[in-house]
């Protein structure tokens, strides 16, 4: 219950008595200052609940899962340069629906690029818990990720090698 001062009467167990609390300001209305306080300091590196250990949503992930996603999102950078050097030297775009970006503008593609990769990224880290078809943990998929912009990679310089 709440009165108009703002504190919140609750129904306390000292003596049968009502217990008062101090309102303070909701959390949830600063967004940003909670989100970078929370990045900056994160307490969540468990599930609160018995229920949550097969599903937790954290705030806190090692230091292998970010250097994996940086690594990612460093490595599409230098896929989307490869990729525009490579069409210079006249190879043509393997993958339809970056097609329909590449051949147009080239920053419209770096930036389409950019955000799908980081917005796969995002949502793989932040469900880096969950068991994906009950086999693995997405934060391995991850892993796999960055290992085929490795081999990607590997292998848009051997085919620019040829070419020069």
């Amino acid at each position: 219950m709440t009165d108009t001062s703002g504190a919140t009467a609750v129904a306390g167990a000292h003596a049968g008595g009502l217990e008062r609390r101090r309102a303070r300001t909701d959390r949830r209305a600063r967004l940003w200052h909670s989100l970078l306080l929370g990045g900056m300091n994160p307490r969540r590196r468990t599930g609160r609940r018995a229920g949550d250990l097969h599903r937790p949503i954290v705030d806190w992930h090692g230091p292998w899962l970010f250097a994996s996603s940086t690594l990612i999102l460093l490595l599409c950078a230098a896929d989307a340069f490869l990729t525009l050097r490579l069409l210079a030297g006249g190879a043509i775009e393997a993958n339809p629906f970056m097609a329909l970006y590449v051949y147009g503008d080239a920053q419209r593609f770096a930036i389409v690029k950019l955000a799908m990769t980081g917005a796969g990224v995002l949502t793989l880290v932040s469900l880096a818990r969950f068991r994906i078809f009950r086999v693995m943990r997405a934060q391995v998929l991850v892993h796999v990720v960055l290992a085929a912009y490795l081999v990607l990679i590997a292998y848009e310089l051997k085919l620019l090698e040829r070419l020069a």
